[in-house]
């Protein structure tokens, strides 16, 4: 008998381990929530070029690439935001390729945004080829420092997801910014653009002038593990300069106000992304004076400290994040030629057109080559956090926030910088920078197009 009763304690012991042994596979495989960050260095070394002058010194704070990676709901999904003015074409395309590598993910399901800074470099590896089969110097098209970046920057998504904290609540926080942002279109009585201010103004009658339409919110998304704080995702659409063409690069004042919350909430990366901010500027509050850049960015750390002051708390599980991609083909803008831009780049003289007919050929290529740009959403509970393309104006920030006034809705723009300016249909008609033929590569009829790919994605 104490045989069968030892035997029986056998098997029962032998059924506990395998139980024990399926649970504790089960948890690994199905961990709930993780998340984990990343944070680099980018700032060019002195030599480089960058949007508008080549690197002569260096600045006190550096210019960042920053995100995060949300595991356990499907495969990862990274968000990034880069202190450049911009990356478009096959630069976009190879960001996001490293960090979905870096990530063991997807490239669709990674969304790589510039602040915009422009005391910083750009990358559009498409333009730097077309210049180099030119026989053209690709000035700050060079893409050797971008390739060095995006190795690193696959290193550190890769070291990041060994230090993967779960994530257990969302936090959402929306608080206005008082002083900073106005519109850089001024109109007259017939609906025209009669004056441009710029994101420094120094004509005090433009100054003067109202805000105009802006969105004058900051929304504040956050992620946490219980109690703390790990991630803080702000949206604000503003130009992001105070004044620039020093030689030095530095993150403006949106990165000395990023620099500020991240001291007060030592425990989360803060990473900022810049909204539809395409006609949107700080030039009814800046004269472009030195001082003034600390000046906004206190305005804008104390409207994110105020969002922060606000957030609700809520669980967050896997059930509760998605992720929707809208592949969209933009219209190409009527006044882009192909062969008048191939032709360019041997007949122009002027260097700086050179480089713009580059990245605009590279554009029209991968439109004819059925190119598409993924306009995406991340699902966060009853948030939804909308990226797209180029330097969108901000009425589609607005009109996506309208459409859906029972949900929480943040915009990041300047992903793939390819597009340049992306007015509104009746943009195109009343003139102004934004809107002409030097600086928008998409046709008028952009808007219909953009808008029902944000209305797919914003749709339950």
């Amino acid at each position: 008998m104490s045989s069968i009763r030892c035997f029986f304690c056998w098997v029962a012991l032998i059924v506990f381990v395998c139980v024990a042994v399926s649970l504790a596979q089960a948890e690994e495989t199905m961990p709930g929530l993780r998340l984990a960050t990343f944070d680099i260095d980018v700032t060019p070394p002195v030599g480089a070029h960058m949007a508008y002058d080549p690197v002569i010194q260096t600045w006190d704070m550096s210019l960042r690439a920053r995100g995060i990676i949300l595991l356990g709901a499907d495969t990862p999904i990274v968000l990034c935001a880069v202190d450049w003015i911009g990356i478009g074409n096959e630069g976009h395309d190879a960001f996001r390729q490293a960090l979905a590598d870096g990530a063991n993910t997807t490239p669709d399901r990674v969304a790589v945004h510039t602040v915009h800074q422009h005391d910083a470099p750009g990358c559009d590896f498409s333009a730097e080829r077309l210049l180099n089969e030119h026989g053209v110097d690709a000035r700050r098209y060079n893409g050797d420092f971008a390739r060095s970046v995006l190795v690193r920057l696959e290193q550190a998504v890769r070291s990041g997801l060994e230090k993967a904290q779960p994530v257990t609540h969302l936090g959402l926080g929306v608080a206005p910014v008082y002083e900073v942002a106005s519109n850089r279109r001024i109109m007259n009585e017939n609906d025209e653009v009669r004056a441009m201010r710029f994101t420094a103004c120094r004509d005090a009658a433009l100054r003067a002038e109202p805000e105009g339409v802006i969105d004058p919110e900051v929304s504040v998304i956050s992620l946490w593990n219980e109690d703390t704080p790990t991630a803080v995702l702000s949206y604000y659409a503003s130009h992001p300069q105070s004044y620039y063409r020093t030689g030095i690069p530095n993150p403006d004042f949106p990165g000395v106000a990023r620099f500020l919350r991240q001291l007060a909430t030592p425990s989360a990366l803060h990473v900022h992304f810049t909204g539809a901010g395409g006609n949107i500027g700080a030039g009814k509050y800046n004269d472009g004076s030195p001082e003034n850049r600390y000046v906004l960015a206190e305005r804008l750390a104390d409207g994110m400290s105020r969002a922060w002051e606000n957030t609700e708390r809520m669980p967050l599980t896997p059930s509760d994040v998605a992720w929707r991609v809208a592949p969209t083909a933009l219209p190409a803008a009527p006044w882009l030629s192909m062969e008048e831009l191939k032709a360019a780049l041997t007949e122009q003289e002027d260097p700086a057109g050179i480089l713009g007919y580059a990245t605009r050929l590279a554009w029209l290529e991968r439109l004819a080559a059925g190119h598409k740009i993924d306009i995406t959403c991340l699902v966060l509970g009853r948030a939804r956090i909308l990226h797209t393309p180029g330097e969108l104006f901000v009425e589609y920030q607005l009109a996506a926030k309208e459409a859906r006034p029972d949900l929480f809705v943040a915009m990041a723009a300047y992903g793939d910088y390819a597009t340049g300016y992306i007015g509104t249909t009746a943009a195109y008609e009343e003139g102004g920078y934004e809107t002409s033929e030097r600086a928008s590569n998409v046709a008028p009829e952009t808007e219909a197009v953009l808008m029902a790919a944000i209305h797919a994605l914003l749709s339950d």
